[in-house]
């Protein structure tokens, strides 16, 4: 399994890329092999906003629903439309193609709060042991 070193990651199994005060999020290479096959992905609306921690939308696989949980808060400023013909997009390119959403950070202090990718690791690690 795959896990960059740039990016930070929740407890819940999603990822965030921060470049200029924006967060792109997406779930985790460990968390789309978990799911199975994604069916289908509920993202919020552009516009809206988010909070850390609470659920901003949906992913569906052929296993199970599963909530998509904030790794920060600020306001949903793009979602990736191509998931809604191609929710696959999250299995076969969880950190590239298979992005979620963009959220301006209102709190980027929250991002202290997030794992590294060696805290990441231990933590799925000591899960699936």
């Amino acid at each position: 399994m795959e896990f960059p070193a740039d990016l930070k990651y929740s407890a819940e199994h999603e990822w965030a890329r921060v470049q200029n005060g924006e967060a792109t999020v997406g779930i985790t290479d460990f968390a789309q092999d978990e799911l199975g096959d994604v069916v289908y992905v509920e993202l919020p609306a552009v516009g809206s906003e988010v909070a850390a921690e609470a659920t901003f939308g949906v992913v569906e696989s052929v296993k199970a629903v599963s909530d998509l949980y904030a790794p920060v808060s600020g306001t949903v400023v793009r979602i990736n439309e191509a998931l809604q013909e191609k929710p696959e997009l999250v299995n076969t390119s969880p950190y590239g193609e298979g992005w979620m959403i963009v959220v301006r950070m209102s709190r980027p202090e929250e991002l202290e709060q997030l794992l590294s990718v060696e805290e990441y690791r231990e933590q799925i690690g000591a899960k699936e042991g």
